[in-house]
């Protein structure tokens, strides 16, 4: 199976995808589809609360499938500024649209430059082979 992988985000090793409002300093976190393909059906969602302090690679959620459950690691540091509400009470949901309405949290960056590691949808799609 093919998947997508929009060129306009960034991505980690850990299966997170990154959309940046570099205008305001936002950025908005979800799970690729990759992941979401890997884990099959997801039954809950565990994330931060809004005004929650992130750290840049440190533990903000889970997701939790009828496999397994995989950590939620944050891209970046900064302030949860919203949460997808909808994904809370229907996780199954995520999957629909991973990269648009499946999104998890908005945060308020401190620095965008958390992000100069990132990996780009060329190197996210090497690394999942695909």
């Amino acid at each position: 199976m093919a998947f997508e992988y929009p060129e306009t985000l960034k991505y980690l090793d850990t299966h997170e995808y990154v959309r940046v409002d570099e205008d305001e300093g936002i950025v908005t976190v979800g799970i690729t589809a990759f992941a979401i393909d890997q884990l099959g059906d997801i039954v809950f969602l565990e994330l931060p609360e809004v005004g929650d302090s992130l750290e840049k690679g440190e533990k903000f959620g889970a997701v939790e499938s009828v496999k397994a459950v995989e950590e939620l690691k944050s891209p970046v540091s900064g302030e949860v500024l919203a949460l997808n509400e909808v994904l809370l009470e229907s996780p199954e949901q995520i999957g629909d649209d991973p990269y648009g309405d499946g999104w998890l949290v908005k945060i308020k960056v401190d620095d965008l430059d958390d992000l100069d590691d990132a990996l780009t949808a060329d190197d996210y799609k090497d690394l999942v082979g695909g």
